[in-house]
């Protein structure tokens, strides 16, 4: 996969295994959590930490003139030609709470262009990766987008914040759009999310206030598996800027970026149910 540029995915690939496999030691034996603010139930773990000390050493080593971007703080020759975004622990409220969902992050981009990308789900031994112009892998397999063209046959996934969940507008979101599709789903790691675009088990997904730790990795495996990935009115993604994600297998794209529209303009809303009446239905 390498198109004759250096082996990028087979140096994170090496990484991203070592990552993975001091995440699942810390999680075989419980995890201590700490809050990232006063108030908040937005958590950091010692298994972040040691995922990205040993990324970043490990890329440092590899790549000495890359820069790096990590979740966790780590920032070095960011202005640099290339530059690695890695998140250490996606998903670290599920780690932390021992929900087997979460995932390595690692995604090179070259002058703000993606290059390439490696997500591991060391849970399931699943390993994803890309490099621009030479399509999407999972453990060695080429992967593609589903071919579902209908949103209301449509699997979506979303994301909720971990913090200040009550200044997100996504839950009406969520109400409208799983009354539009088959289905949602919400796992709680964006970069797994992304990953199931790319590989058919979602045929659209949309989040709030992601980072480029989150999306630098996940974006190019949709777009190297034929999805689409814009803001939600449908213009461009830029990794650095943006901040909303939708990602789609394209054939869904315009309808569900329809329906998001049609959310914000308060237009075909449809309501819940009364919960009083529901209760006094209950009453035997």
């Amino acid at each position: 996969m390498n198109g004759g540029h250096p082996d990028y995915i087979s140096v994170a690939t090496q990484i991203a295994r070592q990552a993975g496999t001091l995440l699942m030691e810390y999680f075989a034996r419980g995890v201590k959590t700490e809050y990232k603010g006063v108030g908040t139930v937005d958590v950091v773990t010692a298994a972040d930490r040691a995922s990205e000390k040993l990324i970043v050493e490990s890329l440092s080593k590899a790549f000495p003139t890359h820069g790096i971007f990590a979740e966790e703080g780590s920032r070095s020759q960011i202005g640099n030609e290339y530059l690695w975004y890695i998140d250490p622990l996606d998903g670290t409220t599920n780690f932390a709470h021992g929900f087997p969902v979460f995932c390595v992050s690692m995604g090179l981009v070259r002058r703000e262009q993606p290059v390439a990308a490696v997500i591991l789900d060391p849970t399931r031994n699943e390993l994803f990766a890309a490099e621009s112009g030479s399509g999407a892998r999972l453990n060695g397999n080429p992967i593609h987008v589903s071919q579902v063209a209908n949103l209301g046959e449509s699997l979506l996934g979303t994301g909720f914040p971990s913090k200040k969940r009550h200044q997100n507008p996504n839950i009406h979101f969520y109400h409208q759009l799983t009354l539009k599709s088959h289905g949602l789903r919400r796992p709680g790691s964006a970069a797994l999310d992304l990953t199931c675009v790319a590989s058919g088990r979602y045929d659209g997904y949309w989040e709030f206030n992601l980072n480029a730790w989150d999306t630098a990795a996940g974006v190019l495996l949709v777009e190297e598996a034929g999805g689409k990935v814009t803001h939600f009115d449908g213009g461009k993604f830029n990794l650095q800027a943006s901040r909303e994600v939708l990602a789609t297998n394209g054939l869904i794209h315009q309808q569900l970026q329809g329906e998001m529209q049609a959310i914000m303009q308060g237009r075909g809303l449809e309501e819940l149910p009364s919960i009083v009446d529901y209760a006094k239905s209950r009453q035997i």
